[in-house]
Order: C-alpha cells, then structure tokens, then sequence
C-alpha cells in the first residue's frame, strides 16, 4: 500500500475511528485505485461527477460484481464524507439490479466425505463452521476465552458490522478443542519467553499490557509464524491466514469427488442453516445464530429447501411413470 503522506493521513483516520483492518486495507485499495484513475489529480480538486465516472468504469469496463461496485462507493464516500468533509450528496447513481441467487449448499453425506478427508486442525475448522454456522474469518479469530465447553457455545466478537453474537458448539469438537487450545496455550508458553504473544485488539495492549501472556487472549487456531503488528509494529503471533483451510478444503473436495460443485468454506455456513430449518428449528433461531440483521436474509434458505412452497407438491406426482 502506497506511503504517501496523504494516504497515511487516510489511515490513520481510519483507525481513529476504529474500523477493523480489513476495512481500512479495503478503502485504501480503491482511494488509491480512484486517484490513479483521474490520473493522480488530488480528491478535494475532484466532483462527484468525477466518482460516477469512475464506478460507471468499473461497472461497464472492469466488470466488477455489484457487491464490490458498492464497497468502492463506500471507500469514496468515506473519503469526502468524513476525511475530506466534502458530501457526495444525491451522485443519482443507480446499480444495475442484483438477480437473487440461491446458495449452495452439502448434504449430510457429502459434509462426512469432506471432513473424512479432512484431518487435525483443518478438520476442527471446517466442524465449526458446519456446526456453529461462523464465517471463516470468525472462525479463525477464535479466542481462548470465546469457547464455553460447558455451556456447549461459542461466543463471537467483532463479526460482520461489528456485532458480537453467540451460536452453539457441538459436544463432539470438546476432545479435539481441549487439544487444540491446550496446543496454543503450549505455543503461547514458548511465545511469551521471547516477549512474544498473541496480537491483541485495539489499544488492549496498552491497556493490559501483560495481556499477551494470559491464555485467554490465545488464538485456537494460531499462525504457524510470527510478524511484526500492523498497528504497533511490535512482533506478535496473529491467527491463521484464511489462504491455508482453504487449500485444504481444495484438496478435501477433490479427493471426495465434489469438485463439480462449486464448494467455499461459505458453503458449511449455508449448510448449517438450511439443515437446522430442515430439522423443524424456526426462521427466527436460525437468524439470531447466523448473526443476521434482517430475518429476510435468512429466509433465502427457506427457497433452497423449498420451504417457501409450503408443502405443495409437483402434479407429475399423481402420476404413474
């Protein structure tokens, strides 16, 4: 990421605000992405007319998704908004029509193929994100301290839109998790002889500053390396990237034959929902585990089972063939 002054600026305001790494990478992106396209000509000398250009050329000339139409939007409307105090206002830009599309989501069956392909950690990951519903990024975040054996829960902190939630933990991950945690805490040991520790969120360390050397703040799932923090740019262990039980889920579905699926580590989180509806539990427990804001978003998976035709059979039925 460039280190011009100005761009620094931008960074440091976002964390001011207290926006999470991943977003302040993301806004950086495409600020940096929308001023190479105006031929690096500064924003505060730019117009609104000039962000339209510029998300009608990603749209009509790069192809981007929706989605990612409307991120880009958001990293600009940051920019002028609340750095630049320059309001956008009404652009009067209008994003093409989103066609609903139907997730996809495993069987039973083919879940115990892809997890008996699976082994260890990979295998633990990939439970929790059938079992509990999390998104991998969730997942791979958890704490110590988030995991209740005995009250069979996870708790998340910071999910998607910053909200914190809890879902339910499977009695049956209590024997690898005990192994998985008591692994970490081992690493942490090793890790706190060097002055080293688990990276911490926000200001904590400052705060708590022998926060690193309690278990709880131990990542289940730590990197295998150690790095420097993005923020303190002291030398601390972070959790593990999202880029390596992705590849062995890559190796898991080839080896069970899936491969003709389009399968991501998303597709348990869609699973879980649509098997939970499937056994009888209500729209509205399902929300509150998904962590969903609007019960809409969640009724997208009564459409894969079918709910949503309220038990209405096909005519061919009453046929004999």
């Amino acid at each position: 990421m460039p280190k011009s002054p100005f761009i620094n600026l931008i960074r440091h305001n976002i964390r001011m605000r207290g926006y999470s790494m991943r977003t302040e990478k993301t806004y950086l992106y495409w600020i940096c992405d929308y001023i190479r396209f105006h031929r690096m000509q500064h924003p505060k000398d730019l117009s609104p007319e000039h962000v339209v250009s510029f998300l009608s050329y990603l749209a009509n000339r790069r192809d981007v998704a929706i989605n990612t139409q409307k991120t880009a939007l958001n990293a600009l409307a940051f920019l002028y908004n609340q750095f630049l105090n320059q309001p956008l206002g009404n652009l009067g830009f209008t994003y093409a029509k989103r066609q609903r599309r139907l997730p996809i989501v495993l069987t039973t069956q083919e879940v115990q193929l892809i997890l008996d392909n699976l082994s260890g950690r990979d295998k633990v990951i990939f439970s929790i994100l059938y079992g509990s519903g999390l998104r991998i990024t969730e997942c791979l975040r958890l704490r110590v301290k988030d995991i209740d054996l005995l009250r069979n829960s996870i708790t998340v902190h910071d999910g998607k839109g910053g909200k914190d939630r809890q879902t339910i933990l499977s009695p049956s991950l209590t024997k690898p998790l005990t192994h998985l945690i008591e692994k970490a805490i081992l690493l942490q040991q090793q890790d706190n002889l060097q002055g080293v520790g688990p990276s911490l969120p926000q200001m904590l360390g400052k705060k708590f500053p022998n926060a690193y050397r309690q278990p709880a703040w131990m990542f289940i799932f730590p990197s295998t390396t150690i790095c420097k923090h993005p923020i303190t740019d002291k030398l601390c262990r972070h959790h593990l990237h999202d880029s390596v039980p992705r590849k062995a889920l890559k190796k898991s579905v080839d080896k069970s034959g899936l491969n003709r699926k389009k399968i991501s580590c998303h597709t348990f989180r869609h699973s879980f929902a649509t098997q939970l509806l499937q056994n009888g539990r209500d729209i509205r427990t399902v929300q509150e585990l998904l962590g969903h804001s609007d019960v809409s978003t969640t009724q997208i998976y009564t459409h894969v089972i079918g709910q949503h035709f309220a038990g209405t059979s096909s005519p061919l039925d009453s046929l004999r063939l």
